[in-house]
C-alpha cells in the first residue's frame, strides 16, 4: 500500500473515531435467554452478552443503548435500523451471513440435549421419535433438531425460558439448547432437579456455525471491523476472563 493510500485510510478511520465517539450504539439484545441476558423485575438487564456489551462500548467510547428485541425478529430489526449491532449470542452461520456481517467470535459452545434422568430413550433420531421435543424458534438449535431427529414431534416457542418451563411441568419429552445455558442455567434450578443431558453434546457446524458474534449490516464495514478489534482487545488483556468468569466455572471461548 502506498503513502497517499495509508494517509487516506489514517484519515478515513480517525473521521469514524471522532463521530463515534458522540454517537450511541445501539445494541439489540434477547434479555431472555439466562445467563448470557435476562431482565430484573426492576427492568434492569443482566448477563454474560450485557456485560460484554457495556464493555465493548466503553472502549469504543460510545455510549450503550440497549434495545430489547425478540429473538426471531433479531435480524430484520437490525436490517429495518432499529439498532447497530446485535449482541445476543447469535450463532455465525453461512444461512445467517447471507444476509448480515459477524464480528469474529467471542465464545462458542455447543448444544446439548436434555430429558428427565433415565428417561428411557436415547438421542437418535430413532430414540426421539415421536416423542415432544422442544426448541426456540429460529435458532441453530432448530435448525439442528430438525436436521438430526426428523422423527421427533417439533414443539417451538418463542424464548427459550418456555422451553425449559415446558420440560420441567411435562409437556416435553426433551428440549435442545446450548449446553452452556443448561449446565449453568436450568439445571442449577430448583425446576431442573430431577433432568440431565440426554447424550453427548452435539457437534453439528453446518447448523451450529463457528461461534457466537456479534451481527451488524453489511455495508457497516468499520463498525464490523472496530468491534472485532475491540474482542480481541477484551479476550487478549485478560477482561474476558474476569467477565467470563463472573458467570461460568469453564472457559466458554471454545477453539
Amino acid at each position: 500500500m502506498n503513502i497517499k493510500k495509508l494517509f487516506i485510510l489514517a484519515i478515513t478511520l480517525a473521521a469514524f473515531s471522532a463521530g463515534a465517539q458522540a454517537e450511541k450504539l445501539r445494541v439489540g439484545v434477547e434479555g431472555a435467554y439466562p445467563p448470557f441476558s435476562w431482565k430484573e423485575p426492576d427492568g434492569t438487564l443482566k448477563g454474560f452478552d450485557i456485560d460484554f456489551a457495556l464493555e465493548v462500548c466503553k472502549r469504543l467510547q460510545r455510549e450503550c443503548v440497549l434495545v430489547e428485541q425478540e429473538w426471531d425478529g433479531m435480524i430484520p430489526a437490525l436490517l429495518s435500523r432499529k439498532f447497530d449491532t446485535i449482541i445476543a449470542s447469535m450463532s455465525i452461520t453461512e444461512e445467517r451471513k447471507k444476509k448480515v456481517d459477524f464480528t469474529v467470535k467471542y465464545y462458542n459452545t455447543p448444544p446439548g440435549i436434555v430429558a428427565k434422568k433415565n428417561a428411557g430413550f436415547s438421542q437418535s433420531n430413532a430414540g426421539l421419535k415421536g416423542k415432544r421435543l422442544g426448541v426456540q424458534r429460529a435458532t441453530t438449535h432448530q435448525c439442528t433438531a430438525e436436521k438430526m431427529f426428523p422423527d421427533a414431534e417439533l414443539v417451538l416457542y418463542a424464548t427459550q425460558e418456555e422451553v425449559f418451563q415446558d420440560l420441567a411441568v411435562g409437556r416435553l419429552d426433551a428440549q435442545i439448547s446450548d449446553s452452556l445455558q443448561v449446565s449453568e442455567g436450568f439445571l442449577k434450578q430448583d425446576m431442573g432437579k430431577g433432568f440431565a443431558f440426554l447424550g453427548e453434546m452435539i457437534s453439528d457446524e453446518e447448523c451450529q456455525g463457528i461461534g457466537a458474534g456479534f451481527a451488524v449490516r453489511k455495508k457497516d464495514t468499520l463498525l464490523r471491523d472496530s468491534l472485532s478489534a475491540v474482542i480481541k482487545g477484551i479476550r487478549d488483556d485478560g477482561t474476558y476472563k474476569k467477565l467470563n468468569d463472573k458467570y461460568f466455572d469453564i472457559d466458554i471461548y471454545g477453539r
